[in-house]
Parts: structure tokens; C-alpha cells; sequence
């Protein structure tokens, strides 16, 4: 499919390009401030279908607002010329309901789209969006959450106003799913307009929460809430503004004679994440669980691992080593014990239902022989 995009520079444009460009039947015709008359004329006689991502936003004149249904006219002029009547997605915005400039512009532009689309014969798509958000949106522009990001990954402080307003966000890999959804005519229609979705509402207070959280991980190890589609989505763009030096970090171990103790990854949701480094020989364990229970899995040596039901005298052995990984399920009410039996340091990969709570230890000491 032959794909006209305006706006290419853009946020928007930069990450739907980038996915289009991975289906090699398409041809993308890239347009922006700096595009010819000429080969914009060329591209809009050739192309099937139109991503209308174009628009000025925060102008130092609110009158340069008027440029857009302006901007909007001229390229449909463009497209009429020809025989051709490709479909035209244009990205305008929720503001459109609102009583501004900017929103203003907006509704004017949609109304000129509908005209021309009824008059020429041409389908259109016109998605309002709310804030969109994610990797490559350029901080303390028009976007909180790129500001945020950007600023708490350089301990930059953000003056924000009312920490009770709630914004509507959408992700910008949602955004671009649902655009590709239109190139098929399967997008979101509700009523005459298309739709984003899932939408997130969240307090600019709860959301400043939740990215102050993200710059505290290589310190506390806590990583964030997986299930909650909004947290995963900031969390993958807050590491987008992270200084490269800054991706890299050190993890705390704790060593004694015996070896090393490391904890990796915590969750509030899903438990611990924990890595044992064991000398030859050296046996650690011994104790039991309540409640509490583990997995291990044995990535580099040769370890036994010993359970023994508290209340019962048969030994289980396990006998496992990095050339052949399994898991060994570590379950209440068993004491447990790992012995490094190899010639080399061990290293044991261990993943524990709760995070570790020296004021709340679910561990009892039981020797397993």
C-alpha cells in the first residue's frame, strides 16, 4: 500500500512510520514543513491512503492556531487534483469539544475534512485523541508525562499546579494499533467520530506518584505493576528518557564466608527475585516456611537440594546442575537445604512468593538431616 503521512517529524509520525516500515509492501511517502510543492503534488496523485498527523501546537501566538484548518484546506486541494480518492485519518483532538484556540482550529479542521470528503467522494476517519504519551515525545512541550519523565530521570523538579486534575491518556502504541486498524477499515467508530482506546484517567498527582516510583527502582529493586495496563505503559516510557549512563546500575550483595546473597527484582504483586552464590561445599538453607514458598532453578554448577516434610523423616534429594536446568518447587511446611557439591561457586537463581521483611520472617530454622 502506497501511505502519504504528514506531520513525519512529529511524535505521532516518527512512531507510526517506524511501524509501517516493517511491512515491506508498503511505500511510505514521508511529507513535512520541508516537502516540495512539487513532490507533495507527486505523492498525493499516487497515494491510497492519508495519515493527516500535521498541526501546530503551543505557538507563541494562539493566532498561528488558525494556520491549521488553513494547512488542512491547501493539502486537500492537493489531493482533489487528482482521480485518485484515497482514505484521509486525521488526527485531531478531544479539545475540539473545548471552548480554545487550539480547539477551536481543530473542530474548523474536521468540518473542512467533512465537506471535502462528501463533495470529492473520498472516506474519512477523524480520530479525537486525548494526551497521547510514550517513547520519543518531546519534554516540557506539551506532553506531562514526557516532562516528567524526562525531568525526575535528571532530578529536575516539576512545578505542577493542581495535583487533583485528571487527564485522559492514551498509549502511543494503542494509538498506532488502532491506526493500522483503519488502513483495513476495522477502526474504532463511536457515533462520527473514531476513537483510541484503552483510555486512562488518572490525578496528575497519582501520575507523578507512579513516575517518582520508577526513579527509585535501582535503588529499591521494585519493579512496577505489570497488571495495570497504564503502569507498564509508563514505565516502558519513562526508560526511554533515562541518560544511557544511567541504564546501567549496581545491584547490592551481601557476602559472608559461605558466598554471596543478591536481591534482584521485587514486586509487591509477585514476590522476589533473588540470586545465591554458594563456595564448594558450603551448604545454605536448613529452614522452613509457613506460608512463604520458592522456586529454584540452578544456573551455573552442581547443587543438591534437599526438602524433608517437618513432620515426616524422608529425605527428597535433588541432584541439579547448570547442563540440564529445571525448576525445583520449594513448598511450605518442607525444610530445605542447597549444597554446593561442585568444584566451582554455584549460582542459584531463587524466586520467592513475598518480599523479604526482616520484621515479618516467615523462616524457621530446621536442619533437613
Amino acid at each position: 500500500m502506497k501511505i502519504l503521512v504528514t506531520g513525519a517529524n512529529g511524535f505521532i509520525g516518527k512512531n507510526l512510520i517506524c511501524n509501517l516500515n516493517t511491512d515491506k509492501e508498503n511505500e511510505i511517502y514521508l511529507v513535512d514543513n520541508k516537502t516540495s510543492e512539487i513532490q507533495l503534488e507527486k505523492y498525493c496523485s499516487d497515494c491510497d491512503f492519508v495519515f493527516y498527523l500535521a498541526g501546530i501546537n503551543r505557538p507563541i501566538d494562539v493566532k498561528e492556531y488558525d494556520k491549521n484548518p488553513k494547512d488542512l484546506e491547501k493539502f486537500l486541494k492537493h489531493l482533489i487534483k487528482n482521480d485518485k480518492k484515497p482514505s484521509v485519518l486525521f488526527a485531531s483532538s478531544i479539545q475540539a469539544e473545548l471552548d480554545n484556540s487550539y480547539g477551536k482550529s481543530k473542530k474548523e479542521a474536521e468540518e473542512i475534512l467533512r465537506k471535502y470528503g462528501k463533495e470529492y467522494g473520498f472516506d474519512v476517519l477523524i480520530y479525537r485523541l486525548p494526551n497521547v504519551y510514550g517513547k520519543w515525545c518531546k519534554p516540557n512541550y506539551n506532553s506531562v508525562v514526557a516532562t516528567l519523565c524526562y525531568n525526575k530521570a535528571r532530578n529536575i523538579k516539576t512545578n505542577l499546579d493542581d495535583l487533583n486534575k485528571e487527564l485522559n491518556l492514551v498509549y502511543i502504541d494503542d494509538v498506532i494499533i488502532e491506526f493500522k486498524k483503519a488502513l483495513i477499515n476495522k477502526g474504532n467508530k463511536i457515533g462520527d467520530f473514531y476513537y483510541v482506546s484503552p483510555i486512562d484517567t488518572v490525578s496528575l498527582g497519582r501520575l507523578d506518584s507512579i513516575i517518582e516510583s520508577f526513579k527509585e527502582m535501582p535503588k529499591n529493586f521494585y519493579v512496577p505493576n505489570t497488571y495495570s495496563h497504564l503502569e507498564r505503559c509508563l514505565y516502558a516510557t519513562y526508560l526511554t528518557y533515562v541518560p544511557v549512563e544511567d541504564l546501567c546500575y549496581s545491584l547490592v550483595t551481601h557476602k559472608d564466608d559461605r558466598g554471596a546473597f543478591v536481591e534482584l527484582l521485587k514486586s509487591k504483586y509477585h514476590g522476589q527475585v533473588s540470586i545465591n552464590i554458594a563456595h564448594p561445599g558450603i551448604t545454605k538453607g536448613n529452614h522452613w516456611h509457613n506460608t512463604k514458598n520458592e522456586k529454584f532453578i540452578v544456573l551455573k554448577g552442581h547443587c543438591l537440594i534437599k526438602l524433608r516434610k517437618i513432620d515426616g523423616n524422608e529425605i527428597i534429594t535433588y541432584d541439579v546442575k547448570d547442563s540440564d536446568l529445571k525448576v525445583v518447587d520449594i513448598a511450605p511446611g518442607y525444610t530445605h537445604s542447597i549444597q554446593n557439591i561442585g568444584k566451582e561457586d554455584s549460582i542459584t537463581l531463587m524466586w520467592s512468593s513475598e518480599v523479604f521483611d526482616p520484621n515479618n520472617l516467615d523462616t524457621i530454622y530446621l536442619e533437613v538431616e
